[in-house]
Formats: C-alpha cells, structure tokens, sequence
C-alpha cells in the first residue's frame, strides 16, 4: 500500500485493529498515518509499545482527515463509540470489521452511506485469515480497492452481493476456526485413547489438518473425490467414516453452522436493525 494520500482511522484498537494496523506497516505505511481511537489506557500503551503509535483516548477533529473510517469496536459498544465520531467522519469511507452492526446502522450513526461491511476471522491475525465483504451500492470501485489494499495482508478476501449473505459468511467461516479447534481436539483425544502422547497427538492433529487442506486447496479435484481416494472399502478409513456416518457427523455439522446463521441474524435485530 506504502504511502497513503489521507491517513486511515481506526475507531477501537483491539486485536483485529491490530492485525490491520501491522498489516499496514508491514506494507510501507508510517505509524503517523494511522489514527487510533482507543478509550482503554492498557490498549493504547499495547499500540505504542508495539506499533509506535500514540492512539486518543476520544475523537478529535484529526479524524476528518482520513479517506477510511474503520469500525472496529465491539458490536454492543458501537452506538456510544459512534456518537463522538460523527461529526468528523462524514465524508471517509466507513469499513467495519464488527460482527452484528448492518450498513444501515451505519449510516444512521455517521450520516455517510459509504459502508463496506467486512467479516474477517481469527486466522488473519498471522495472514492466513478469509474475510468476506459486502458493500452498499454508493461505494466506488476506488474505495473498494482501497479496503482490498487494507485487508490483504490478513489474508483472503471475498465480495457478497447481499448483506444478508454475511450471515452465512458469518457462520461458516467467521465461527469455522472454533469449528477446527474442536476437531481437532478430538483427534487428539483419540490419539490419547490410544496411548500417544499428547504432543504426538497434537503433532498428528496439526500435520494432518494443515496437509489436508492445503491437497484440497491445490487439487481441481473436489473433497468428495479426495475423500474417496482415501478410502477402501473395508478399510480402516471407510471404518471412521462408516462410524461417523452412523452418528450423523455431517449432517449435525450442517445443523451447527445454520444455528450459527440464525444467531448471527439475531445479533444484527438486536445490535444493528
């Protein structure tokens, strides 16, 4: 991205603030064009020792300076967060990165209709993250390019049509790593029931999730005729899956990630109609 014609503002300096903000730097751009809001002491002393940058402890009219606004507050927070913003963002592009807070919601805040509305997921605090956005038809193909520039050292990214489809963005890869996580603490479980070490487990745990995934992201061939290359009838693998089968694994992981869908439908009635 190196140099920036405006700075870009930050409204919440929290860790996805954090992985944008390194990403930026990491990019070429200087610590001085990069403003921070962040009301908690311990939060702007974290952004000094490790960014160089003096964050506010509120809103200051140097926000009328930056091209992009990005939101990243805790969603039951962003009401009063954006109060004092107002007045100074109105013509930034808005990016937020909170999960539950709809375009509209804002727009209604800040009086700008120049939303992007990002969700990205952990991974990209080490670059390997995949966020999906959505943007509202006022925003033009520089401004999208310019969120594109911010988010891609935290990894992927993806365009919707339909805000309503960041619900769904929401629940199968915003959620998904703690999806991950657990299966791959049952693995390890397994492999503890078997009389591995824990540290054999996890290595087995880890080296099989990541090779997997990386076969699956450079095969043209899909999971399903991966999964039935690995396995022989009567083999130990049509076993497992034989088993998982018979407990309904694949269709209660369907049925987990749509729970995660309607509650995602919640949270944006209760934080961002």
């Amino acid at each position: 991205m190196n140099h920036l014609s405006s700075p870009i503002a930050f409204i919440g300096g929290g860790n996805m603030a954090s992985a944008l903000i390194g990403g930026l730097l990491r990019s070429g751009v200087h610590a001085h064009e990069v403003l921070v809001v962040e009301p908690w002491a311990e939060q702007r002393e974290r952004l000094k020792q490790e960014f160089g940058i003096v964050a506010a402890e509120q809103a200051t009219p140097a926000l009328a300076d930056a091209g992009l606004v990005v939101w990243a507050v805790k969603p039951q927070l962003f009401r009063e967060a954006a109060a004092p913003c107002a007045p100074h963002v109105g013509e930034a592009a808005q990016l937020s990165v909170m999960a539950g807070i709809r375009t509209d919601a804002i727009v209604a805040a800040t009086g700008n209709r120049c939303v992007v509305r990002a969700m990205p997921n952990t991974p990209a605090l080490i670059g390997q993250g995949i966020a999906g956005l959505y943007a509202r038809p006022e925003v033009d193909a520089g401004q999208r390019s310019s969120v594109e520039a911010l988010l891609a050292p935290t990894g992927a990214t993806l365009w919707v049509d339909r805000e309503a489809d960041l619900d769904a963005v929401t629940a199968l890869s915003g959620s998904g790593p703690a999806y991950v996580f657990l299966f791959i603490e049952a693995l390890m479980d397994a492999a503890r029931d078997m009389g591995l070490t824990p540290e054999q487990g996890r290595a087995l745990a880890l080296g099989t999730f990541s090779g997997a995934t990386a076969l699956a992201a450079q095969s043209a061939e899909p999971p399903s005729v991966l999964r039935e290359r690995v396995t022989s009838r009567g083999g130990t693998t049509h076993a497992a899956l034989v088993a998982m089968q018979a407990d309904g694994v694949p269709a209660a992981i369907v049925r987990a990630v749509r729970a995660a869908q309607r509650r995602a439908v919640e949270l944006g009635d209760e934080f961002g109609g």
